[in-house]
């Protein structure tokens, strides 16, 4: 039975859909839940990384497809970087909303 649209088609109109939908939420939050926003992102990337890596190399390790394999480690060398990055990050910028302990800002204005 063939199908009535092109699948590629059907899964084109869910990307198109996903990139308008992720401008607006990026753009439309307000500056104090970018960091949340930004630590629930790199979660949920670290998610899609593992499971994307599932779904790809399992059909290649059981053909034995060495060029498959090689390319799985690189993807997940670099998405680790990404994702380790991000948290990185995200704890520097949730750092900048502590405060300060009184005790040490005053011993660090008198020297």
């Amino acid at each position: 039975m063939e199908h009535a649209i092109d699948p590629f088609v059907s899964l084109f109109a869910i990307f198109v859909l996903a990139v308008f939908v992720g401008y607006y939420v990026v753009w439309n939050v307000t500056p104090a839940l970018h960091t949340p926003l930004m630590s629930v992102t790199n979660a949920i990337s670290s998610v899609i990384v593992v499971g994307a890596l599932l779904a790809v190399g399992a059909g290649a390790i059981a053909s034995g497809s060495t060029l498959a394999m090689i390319f799985g480690f690189l993807a997940l060398i670099l998405a680790s970087v990404n994702i380790f990055g991000g948290f990185l990050v995200t704890q520097r910028m949730l750092a900048m909303y502590k405060k300060k302990d009184p005790a040490a800002a005053k011993s660090a204005k008198s020297r």
